[in-house]
Order: structure tokens, then sequence, then C-alpha cells
């Protein structure tokens, strides 16, 4: 089969484009056919050797949408429509840079849905993350909410979601790139705020802030919540993983809450009520680009280009 194999850290240019023998069934295990996925921010940060626990040479990927073309369980039959994502896929074993993927049956989750594999592939992490954020802050038709990093793959998945179930709700998103504004509103978005060295360039105060930049603005974010507030962070876009010196009774202004959301603890309940979810709400799946897997060196320099909105897939044909 043919797969991209990373043998050492660095570029878009490390990522190799090759045959690799088709991987074996085993008990526990099933075969599932690439029909297409989603690329990751976390991708780039293991390509880049920011992954210590991640061995090279691997097959990178942790999503996919495809076929079982072969299981070990009767549960899972050959030709179902099956979604995967995390798990340590791509991670501590080959993920879905490939036309085949050897995966857990643990997390392998079958879907009804009628969409084309290009949108169904673009929603596994990145809508299950922007869904579970959303269910952490638990928002309320009154509430002004705002999203940092609003043109990432989450941010504006986050808006398609929550304006298909809320669309009079008052959303803000903030951006570093002011000519992303008209594409921001055209997702949902009421209001741009420049985001300007990481400090918002607003004396607003929200309800509901989503943190996709993470650390590196999260004090800032901190300082507009409102009284009982909550702030969601999910996203680590900034490069930045810790937050030092942090004094919680200090900085949790106006008796709000810090929550957080990690796509890697997997609910199948959570990730099945999503597809639903979208389905019920006929919620919107945008995809900014598409590319080939031998394409996929450019893939990643498109979404770590200052062009990058929403979000990048890969098909199959």
């Amino acid at each position: 089969m043919k797969a991209v194999v990373i043998y050492e850290a660095g570029g878009p240019d490390k990522l190799i484009y090759q045959d690799v023998p088709t991987p074996q069934v085993k008990a526990g295990w099933s075969l599932v056919k690439v029909k297409g996925f989603g690329i990751n921010h976390s991708e780039i940060f293991t390509r880049e050797g920011k992954s210590p626990s991640v061995q090279f040479p691997r097959i990178l990927g942790i999503e996919c949408v495809g076929e079982v073309a072969e299981s070990s369980t009767p549960a899972l039959r050959a030709g179902q429509k099956v979604v995967s994502i995390m798990g340590e896929m791509g991670r501590a074993f080959d993920g879905s840079y490939a036309e085949y993927v050897l995966l857990p049956n643990a997390q392998i989750y079958p879907i009804d849905s009628a969409r084309d594999w290009a949108t169904l592939a673009a929603i596994p992490e990145t809508y299950y993350t922007a869904f579970g954020s959303l269910q952490q802050l638990r928002i309320a038709p009154t509430d002004r909410v705002l999203v940092r990093a609003a043109a990432s793959g989450v941010g504006v998945a986050f808006a398609l979601l929550l304006k298909a179930r809320l669309p009079h709700i008052t959303l803000h998103g903030s951006c570093r790139k002011p000519e992303k504004a008209e594409r921001l509103r055209a997702v949902g978005f009421d209001a741009v705020i420049a985001d300007s060295d990481g400090v918002l360039q607003t004396g607003e105060s929200y309800d509901k802030i989503l943190e996709l930049v993470g650390p590196a603005t999260l004090r800032d974010s901190l300082a507009h919540i409102n009284e009982g507030g909550i702030v969601c962070q999910t996203g680590q876009l900034g490069n930045q993983w810790y937050l030092n010196d942090f004094d919680p009774i200090v900085e949790l202004k106006n008796n709000s809450y810090l929550t957080t959301f990690h796509s890697a603890l997997v609910s199948g309940e959570r990730l099945i009520a999503l597809f639903r979810d979208i389905d019920a709400h006929n919620v919107p799946v945008p995809i900014e680009r598409r590319f080939t897997l031998e394409q996929l060196p450019d893939a990643h320099r498109f979404l770590q280009s200052a062009d990058s909105f929403g979000k990048v897939v890969v098909v199959n044909e």
C-alpha cells in the first residue's frame, strides 16, 4: 500500500510518500481502508519533534474515516462505514497517513451518515474537540461568547456548531489577521476582535470564552471574563505548553471558572452524538483545502501558512 512515513523530525519535506507492507489483522484489531482524514496541528508538532514519546520511523495521522476492510470481531463487518480518532493512533502505532490503517477494535466507531468522504474527513478530531468544548462551557442563550484563534479549524467548527443550535447568540472571535474578518463573519461570528501580541484589542467582557491559543494568552482571556463566567482552555496554538507562576486565587477573576477539554479522552457516545447533532441541526462542514495522500507535505505547509482558515483534509480516491 501507499503511505507517508516520517523517519526524522523536521519540515514537511520529511514526510516521505512510499510503498509499505499492508498491515495484517491480529486479535483485537481491524484493518480499515482509509477514505480520508483531517490534518491537525498536533501532527505538525509531532513532525517537528515536539512529541518526545513518538518514536520514528512512524506513519502519522490521529484520525480517519473509512470502511472496514477486515476485522477480528463480528461486531465490525467488511464495508462498514467507520470513524476513529486518537487512542495513540499515529503516535504509539502507525496512523492514518496511508491507504490502510490497523486499529484496535475498541477505538473504531461505526457511523451512519450520507455525507461524502471529504466532508466526513473534516469532522472527527476537529468537530469532536469543538463539540466537547461546547459542552464544557455550558452556554446559555443569553451568554456573550468569545473564541480565541477563531480562524483555526476548531474555532470555525465551534462557531458552526453553536450557531446551528443558537442562531441569535452573541459570538465574537479573535484573530491576528484582520483580512480574515469577513470570512469569520460568514461562518457565524458577529464581531471580530483584533488579537495583537497576545492581547485582545477590546475592553469588552464575556460570559464564556473558548481559549484555543492556550497558556500564551490565557491570562489575557481571564481578564475579559464576566462574573461567574467560564473559560475553557482547549488549544495550544501559541506553542506554549505551561502557565508558570499561576495564582488561581488572584487570576481567576470575578469568581470565574477555568476548565478544559482534551480530545484524547475519547467517548464513543460523545462521538456518535456529534455526528447525530451535525445531521439533526444541518451543521455546515466547510473544507478549506483538499489534498491527496501524495500531497501531504503541501497540506502541512498550507496549514502552517498565514493563509490557513478552517479545515484541511486529505482524501484517498
